[in-house]
């Protein structure tokens, strides 16, 4: 079972209603048109294609998402377009180009997609047939932009293992600066229009390291270092279809997916004001994702509906076909008949023998699950195919300075050392009622060991006994909720090790240097060291502090390595980062 976050999903989907609005679809108007196309429905390939036209004509821009899986500043973007009502110009919105690689949360588990735009057009693979699918609609468009999310901070000059040339992050790619088209005297000027969109950009952004650059791959050159990108879609539609084409990265380390969806949407933005595509008001749901019901056919016989909070009950033997999926969203959802089937098995028959549950999943994140149960009861046919089985919706937890809402079924993701309070459940049961909240592995009062946990400030790091944890090794605890011997709902704390991300590290007042642990960095005894800033794991930096050769260095304090290194020798040396007792991690700082 994959559970998804509930803080990352409260503070993405409250963001997104504050980046792109409150619009809402409206029937369209005037010549305004919304096309909606499905390829391979209800498999793990499912294409969904927009196309949408503006009131007035214009350019076409085209825009991919999802292209590899594990990006998912870039997937999630392009999706908040697909209901756009646009006053001028059209869009052809492909959010999850590669559906499968979505679900598995892999770059590309058939090879990469975005590599395969220079073969020819076959239907050997699912993969080839989507990519012929997109070189269609690149020949209908007036421009391409392709998201994605790399690794690391794109520099145009050598700063460190993790900003530099090579690096994909924070840029705005293209294959050339400039374009000649074959036969004619037309020039596309990449470049030129790439740096028109940073100065839109940049000001916008704040910390130089977020901060966008135009990277030029230089894609034909012999001695390019990307000449593997004579595969991509952006040099197809360059080359062939003598469109101006852009890769849109951002950076895979930046601290939440709520800036990769800004960051991507502040730049497709502006490239839609450059190409005069002029959106009339945005369509989205802010919302969560919730499940309303799923609809099941049972050996073959009429449908039922199987609502959020209910269960299945079959005997041995019986089949059962799921055939629509009832959601606040029409896009991304796949579901898992956990043991049987594939990633998705929407649509599907299958036989069950075993008690198993369905899993239902927006993109790679699972929100909802349907237990299903074998038994033998003797009732009829209609009356035993589904059995109400009464739940709590959520968890009311204080953690991380908020107080948010854990679903049930779902994992709360803390630090080793974070402090955490259950304060009740919803729909609200009192312990008079014979409802108990018990955090698995606490006690809260020895003296009476009730198993009522809720009320209780919990110390992760403290407090827990690690032989009643899930996995045995401290890192995973059950929060279960009892009526007597009736589980009405489950919840998971999963512990990572306080861990240190990177230190920005300034050298003589200019040289910054991100450093991860086990880096190491060379300087001078003449030099001056400045730490800018620490990113942890931790939910709150405060106290974080560097320690080198027995001396403490604060973040924004400069000190001589000198100062820090009085002695003459030249000495490789463990500086460590810490909070309190907790060591978060080592880097090397070699001294000459």
């Amino acid at each position: 079972m994959m559970p998804r976050s509930s803080m990352l999903g409260i503070g993405f989907w409250s963001l997104v209603g504050l980046l792109v609005g409150m619009g809402w679809m409206f029937p369209s108007q005037a010549s305004a048109k919304r096309e909606h196309l499905v390829h391979f429905p209800n498999t793990a390939y499912e294409l969904n294609i927009y196309k949408i036209k503006g009131k007035k004509p214009g350019k076409t821009l085209m825009l991919i998402g999802g292209i590899q899986g594990n990006e998912p500043g870039g997937f999630l973007s392009a999706d908040l377009y697909a209901d756009m009502r646009l006053e001028k110009g059209n869009l052809i919105v492909v959010p999850r180009a590669n559906f499968y690689s979505i679900i598995t949360n892999q770059r590309g588990p058939n090879g990469d997609m975005n590599r395969k735009f220079h073969l020819e057009d076959n239907a050997s693979t699912m993969e080839d047939q989507i990519v012929a699918i997109l070189k269609k609609l690149i020949s209908e468009s007036d421009y391409l932009l392709n998201l994605h999310d790399g690794a690391g901070y794109y520099h145009p000059t050598y700063i460190d293992k993790w900003r530099n040339p090579e690096r994909f992050g924070q840029a705005i790619v293209a294959d050339c600066e400039e374009y000649r088209v074959p036969g004619s005297n037309k020039t596309i000027k990449l470049g030129d229009m790439a740096r028109k969109i940073l100065k839109e950009v940049n000001p916008r952004i704040s910390g130089e390291l977020y901060k966008f650059h135009f990277m030029d791959t230089r894609t034909d050159a012999e001695d390019s270092p990307h000449r593997e990108q004579r595969g991509s879609a952006t040099y197809y539609a360059l080359t062939k279809h003598h469109i101006p084409a852009f890769g849109v990265e951002t950076s895979k380390f930046l601290p939440s997916l709520e800036l990769k969806v800004l960051y991507h949407n502040m730049v497709i933005n502006a490239f839609m004001k450059h190409f005069g595509i002029i959106p009339e008001s945005p369509g989205l749901n802010p919302d969560p994702p919730v499940l309303k019901y799923l609809v099941v056919a049972v050996n073959g016989r009429t449908p039922i509906v199987v609502e959020h909070d209910q269960g299945l009950e079959l005997r041995a033997g019986d089949t059962i076909h799921v055939t629509h999926i009832e959601s606040n969203y029409e896009r991304g959802l796949s579901l898992d008949i956990l043991g049987y089937g594939g990633v998705n098995d929407l649509g599907k028959e299958y036989t069950i023998v075993r008690d198993t549950s369905i899993l239902v999943r927006k993109d790679n994140e699972a929100f909802a699950e349907i237990p299903v149960r074998i038994t033998e009861k003797g009732a009829g046919e209609e009356s035993r195919t589904t059995s109400l089985i009464k739940k709590i919706d959520y968890f009311v937890i204080e953690a991380k300075g908020h107080r948010l809402l854990l679903g049930n079924g779902e994992t709360l993701h803390l630090v080793r050392g974070d402090e955490m309070k259950i304060i009740d459940v919803i729909p609200r049961a009192l312990p008079s009622s014979g409802v108990k909240v018990n955090f698995k592995g606490f006690v809260g009062d020895p003296s009476n060991n009730t198993g009522e946990d809720r009320g209780f400030t919990i110390n992760t790091g403290s407090d827990l006994l690690e032989r009643f944890s899930l996995d045995g090794k401290g890192e995973a605890y059950e929060i279960v909720v009892h009526h007597g011997d009736t589980l009405l709902g489950r919840g998971v704390v999963k512990l990572a090790s306080p861990t240190v991300d990177f230190l920005v590290l300034r050298v003589n007042g200019h040289g910054r240097h991100i450093l991860r642990p086990k880096s190491a960095l060379a300087v001078s005894r003449e030099d001056t060291i400045c730490i800018e800033e620490i990113r942890t794991n931790l939910s709150s930096n405060d106290g974080v502090r560097l320690r080198i050769n027995g001396q403490t260095l604060l973040p924004g304090e400069e000190r001589s390595v000198r100062e820090l290194y009085p002695a003459a020798k030249t000495s490789d040396s463990q500086l460590k980062v810490e909070k309190g007792s907790l060591v978060l991690g080592m880097i090397t700082l070699n001294v000459r």
